[in-house]
């Protein structure tokens, strides 16, 4: 993506020379005359770097500093003066300047200003998503078919900049698979970002994807760039891409097939050079069908398609996973290192685990809190595994007798537990869209966990 920089002068001289050297080197160049078109210009077309004179007429520079710095304030800005002073340099600086250049302008001194005021925006965004990975640790667990398959098909398919589509039920690790396809690419040393489209109300979804060039919303004063600038050169992951409007679908596509997009309320196209991995917790194919998923965009993101088994289909993997996780806790909390005993293991391979490996991790690190001493033992099971097991599909475990000394009204008690506690698991514990996926008023849903004693969990990630 080649930078664009806005030059605000009211020398005509002045500006074309920059223009003209500018342009050379490869970058986009915009004009403005003084403070008050700098200030317009940057509403309408978000530059990279900002080269701005101090004395101008209607606005002079400082003041323009000052004004962009709180509209935009990453906004990379070096002044130029013709009659600068210390105290003005100084000035600038603690308004958020980038440096500071005199007149006569120096060519050298111009194209390095330029050249490390870019750098440094840009290593700011890529700060931001790296920050975050670097005490992380990402890899495939189990030794499974799947996941063996898996390991090899991420070794042939990282490498490459084709787009992914990732299919999986939520918690079967998406996003994981796309973080390692990040990290064993040639990208690994640009940015990784994620965007769940489904957390993102719709009118919003494009500013937060493109980034917008005019206020998004009464009272907005901000511009701001989206997750394809923060994702530039790297990887960006879209998360539940189905939940996606067909006219957000029609500009991602347009991002894959030509490398370009447009920021909401901008005019300009501005090149791109993203990695799309794109992940949904349905197969898309009802979405086809019904025409609410384009199917030019599926069929660019589909040419290598990855599908995420759940954990109660890869139940070979759940020691591994179990022991992974738990010495991951252990380590990063800085606790004596424990162990899961064999029978737990053997009663957690019988449970569905309808959260998938996120509910797995999340059973796992609650023990290693719980638990006493450097054993686990099945006394810390949550009572849902304790009561279920997975043969033929799930069986209804027995508590202090045999299922058949159950009467009727303790059986139906028993079987609305359980499914209360796997709705939830399947909503991430959150109230509210339990409610609404067995068609119950909340209240009532709140009263029901209540009688029947369930331990409420926090809501957890996808």
């Amino acid at each position: 993506m080649s930078a664009t920089i806005l030059i605000v002068d009211d020398e005509e001289s002045i500006r074309q020379a920059l223009q003209g050297i500018l342009e050379d080197e490869g970058y986009h160049v915009t004009l403005a005359y003084d403070g008050i078109d700098a200030i317009e210009s940057v509403q309408r077309n978000l530059p990279d770097l900002v080269l701005l004179d101090i004395w101008m007429p209607r606005l002079d520079g400082l003041e323009t500093l000052q004004r962009l710095k709180e509209i935009y304030p990453d906004l990379a800005i070096v002044m130029i003066s013709g009659h600068g002073t210390i105290e003005t340099a100084v000035k600038s600086t603690k308004l958020g300047a980038f440096d500071f250049i005199e007149k006569p302008l120096s060519l050298d001194k111009v194209l390095v200003t330029v050249q490390n005021a870019i750098r440094m925006g840009r290593l700011k965004f890529e700060n931001e998503s790296l920050r975050g990975m670097m005490d992380e640790h990402y890899e495939i667990v189990g030794g499974s078919v799947f996941a063996t398959k898996l390991r090899d098909q991420l070794r042939i398919v990282a490498p490459s900049s084709a787009a992914v589509l990732v299919l999986g039920e939520n918690g079967t690790g998406k996003e994981l698979l796309a973080r390692i396809l990040h990290l064993q690419s040639s990208r690994s040393d640009k940015p990784f970002a994620a965007v769940n489209c489904a957390a993102i109300p719709e009118e919003l979804i494009e500013i937060e994807l493109f980034g917008h060039e005019t206020a998004a919303f009464p009272g907005d004063i901000s511009r701001r760039k989206g997750k394809l600038d923060l994702a530039e050169g790297g990887v960006l992951f879209l998360d539940e891409i189905g939940e996606l409007s067909l006219q957000t679908q029609g500009k991602i596509f347009r991002v894959l097939k030509d490398h370009l997009f447009e920021r909401v309320g901008g005019s300009r196209s501005i090149d791109t050079d993203v990695r799309i991995v794109a992940a949904s917790s349905r197969a898309l194919d009802d979405d086809l069908k019904s025409g609410s998923f384009s199917e030019d965009l599926y069929y660019m993101l589909s040419i290598v398609p990855f599908v995420m088994l759940p954990l109660r289909e890869r139940r070979e993997d759940i020691p591994a996973l179990s022991d992974y996780f738990l010495q991951q806790y252990c380590r990063s909390e800085g606790r004596e290192l424990k162990a899961v005993q064999q029978d737990v293991v053997e009663l957690m391979q019988d449970y569905d685990w309808p959260g998938n490996i996120h509910e797995l991790k999340n059973v796992i690190e609650r023990m290693a809190i719980i638990s006493a001493g450097s054993s686990i033992d099945s006394s810390y099971l949550p009572e849902v595994i304790l009561q279920r097991s997975a043969s033929g599909g799930g069986r209804v475990a027995t508590i202090g007798s045999t299922a058949e000394s159950h009467s009727l009204k303790e059986a139906r008690d028993l079987f609305e537990r359980e499914f209360i506690i796997r709705k939830l698991n399947e909503n991430d514990w959150n109230i509210t869209r339990t409610a609404e996926s067995i068609d119950l008023e909340r209240t009532n849903l709140h009263r029901k966990i209540r009688s029947y004693g369930i331990e409420m969990k926090h809501a957890g990630g996808r």
